[in-house]
């Protein structure tokens, strides 16, 4: 299983679980990013961090710490 730090750059994946821990997996969740939901990477900056995606819509820039805890297949 990979993580979406690992997904490429016009790839659609689809969020299998998150593993983070207490407020840090409340926030990913409060951002849209749920068991389910399909997750479009739009770009990823030079140095790899943030990640910017789409997702239910909208666009949302992650930290690549926050990427590397959402399992997506």
């Amino acid at each position: 299983m990979s993580t979406l730090k690992e997904a490429k750059v016009g790839q659609t994946v689809k969020v299998v679980r998150l593993s983070g821990e207490g407020p840090v997996k409340r926030r990913i969740m409060d951002m849209g990013i749920t068991k389910g939901v399909e997750v479009y990477v739009r770009r990823v900056a030079p140095l790899g961090d943030p990640v910017e995606v789409r997702v239910r819509g909208y666009e949302l820039s992650l930290r690549k710490a926050d990427a590397e805890m959402i399992c997506v297949q």
